[in-house]
């Protein structure tokens, strides 16, 4: 697959014009990227997370598909498909939180999890993840560049040069804001 391919293909989405056959000829273009984006993500997790990389790629997929978004290229496509999976990852936290009321969770650490860019997405973890994006949103207040490198890095499962490409930054700038970003959610959640 080529970026012309993808960038071509969203074209033709945004020109309105037989969306269905172009979102349908999407699809077998970026997929690939997005289950390698998801799996990098679950495969973080420890055992017993209650969400599959297919049913990740699939809800995300189906999050973009509903969107009335102008995407300028394939990367501009997939930041926002990271924070479309942060968002897929969130909602599902919610509800394992919502079925299990909290289950007896006891709060842990984010530090480790952090530094390592480790996800949380655990049923015995989504409390954490749910506070985890309330932070984020107030990062985002302080700094929107940082907290869309940790939805690129953190939930989209990016490494620091797709990440970089996806924001269309430099790479040493992912690495700053990524430290930086760590550091302050660090702040807030202790």
């Amino acid at each position: 697959m080529s970026e012309g391919d993808v960038t071509q293909m969203l074209a033709r989405l945004q020109a309105g014009a037989g969306r269905d056959q172009a979102l349908a000829s999407l699809l077998p273009l970026v997929y690939e990227q997005l289950k390698s984006a998801a799996h990098r993500h679950l495969q973080r997790e420890r055992e017993g997370h209650t969400l599959s990389t297919t049913a990740l790629v699939h809800e995300t997929y189906l999050k973009l598909s509903e969107q009335d978004q102008r995407w300028r290229n394939r990367d501009h496509f997939y930041a926002v498909s990271a924070i479309v999976m942060r968002r897929v990852v969130i909602d599902h936290a919610k509800g394992v939180m919502a079925q299990k009321r909290g289950g007896g969770i006891r709060p842990q650490t984010l530090d480790a999890s952090l530094d390592e860019g480790e996800g949380l997405f655990t049923v015995q973890r989504a409390a954490e993840l749910v506070e985890l994006d309330a932070a984020l949103e107030r990062l985002r207040q302080v700094d929107e560049r940082a907290a869309r490198v940790v939805e690129c890095r953190f939930f989209g499962g990016y490494s620091v040069p797709e990440t970089a490409q996806a924001l269309q930054v430099a790479p040493i700038t992912v690495k700053r804001d990524w430290s930086l970003a760590r550091a302050w959610l660090r702040r807030e959640l202790s």
